[in-house]
């Protein structure tokens, strides 16, 4: 197994001699999670090719990292990051994430080919997909998220993505201006704290599928539990504090993703949206949004810490200008990192109610 895994590690740009570090006897991650159909993204450029580290097929299966993605005493697996960290093209904020790879240790199929994402039934090329829909059940609690923003009336400060659907960005058909392939996400999962305050909240975004320069391109955010992004006021009782545990349920059927939140101490709550046209989860049109939704796009789900609090300073929306050194223990000790522990995290195809 380890000669497969330093020899898929060469095939992803990862140094053997970073990985071996990794590959000891404690447990890791797939050891209680199957992680045959996912890739982990650490903020880290072991390497030193200038790309964040990345690590999927086999390299999975041994996988863990002492900062970023491993199995806690409890056999949680947890995911860490600080605010500054290399990150992703296209993205100032870090993560360490799970991103969905239908394809699972074949590496011979591209990551956007059809075969290793998912569509929705009005998409007029469905049945070429690796799968029509899908399902994502996760059990988490969230253990801190960053404490320190120099703009904290932006609305992603103090706030954590702990699951999504994303979209593929696809040039070609931006290129022929379809209307698709923008890379927008019809669904995020935030939990968001402010300092001093006991408990956070948590709600979902939708965010309209919209090119990149439309002023009308924003996150819609739909409450859980407590308040949505834009509230300062403390939920209080109606929150959840850090290292309360809940779950979700993303299960999408046909063309209608299915929302379904859990916790002890809360009424469930549900929500559903037809992700190929222009309504919102309250079944009303949004004549602001595109008016076939997400129904040519392909998707992929994602979970883990994907920190929204980003170390940019400036005018722009997702820059709450956030603190950090980029040294993890250093970040850690000044609370300028996210923390989250998922008890359980589970891909399936999904089946009618």
């Amino acid at each position: 197994m380890f000669k497969k895994t330093l020899s898929l590690a060469i095939l992803l740009g990862i140094s053997t001699s970073s990985l071996a570090n990794d590959q000891t006897s404690h447990p890791v991650p797939a050891d209680k999670f199957d992680m045959m159909n996912w890739k982990i993204t650490v903020p880290e450029d072991r390497d030193k090719n200038g790309k964040i580290d990345e690590i999927e097929g086999v390299a999975m299966f041994s996988y863990s990292n002492p900062d970023y993605f491993f199995l806690d005493k409890d056999g949680n697996m947890v995911f860490q990051v600080q605010n500054k960290a290399i990150t992703t093209s296209g993205s100032s904020n870090a993560r360490s994430e799970l991103r969905q790879m239908l394809r699972g240790t074949d590496l011979t199929i591209d990551v956007k080919a059809p075969a290793n994402n998912f569509a929705i039934s009005a998409h007029p090329n469905a049945d070429q997909y690796g799968a029509v829909g899908g399902k994502l059940e996760a059990t988490l609690k969230v253990n801190h998220v960053a404490t320190h923003a120099n703009q904290p009336n932006k609305l992603p400060a103090y706030s954590v993505v702990v699951g999504q659907i994303h979209a593929n960005k696809d040039p070609k058909l931006i290129d022929a201006k379809t209307g698709f392939g923008y890379g927008n996400e019809p669904l995020k999962i935030f939990y968001k704290k402010w300092p001093g305050h006991n408990t956070g909240s948590v709600f979902w975004n939708y965010e309209r599928n919209l090119e990149k320069n439309d002023p009308n391109r924003i996150d819609i955010a739909y409450p859980v539990w407590g308040n949505t992004w834009e509230n300062k006021a403390d939920p209080k009782d109606a929150g959840l504090a850090l290292g309360e545990e809940f779950s979700y349920t993303i299960d999408v059927q046909g063309n209608i993703m299915h929302l379904t939140f859990t916790t002890v101490k809360h009424a469930t709550v549900e929500y559903k949206i037809d992700l190929s046209k222009n309504l919102d989860a309250h079944g009303k049109v949004d004549a602001k949004d595109n008016p076939r939704g997400y129904a040519e796009d392909s998707f992929y789900f994602k979970a883990g810490a994907y920190g929204q609090c980003s170390v940019k300073d400036d005018d722009g929306f997702w820059s709450p200008g956030c603190a950090g050194t980029g040294d993890f223990a250093e970040d850690m000790k000044n609370g300028d990192y996210n923390s989250v522990s998922f008890s359980k995290l589970v891909l399936s195809g999904s089946k009618a109610k």
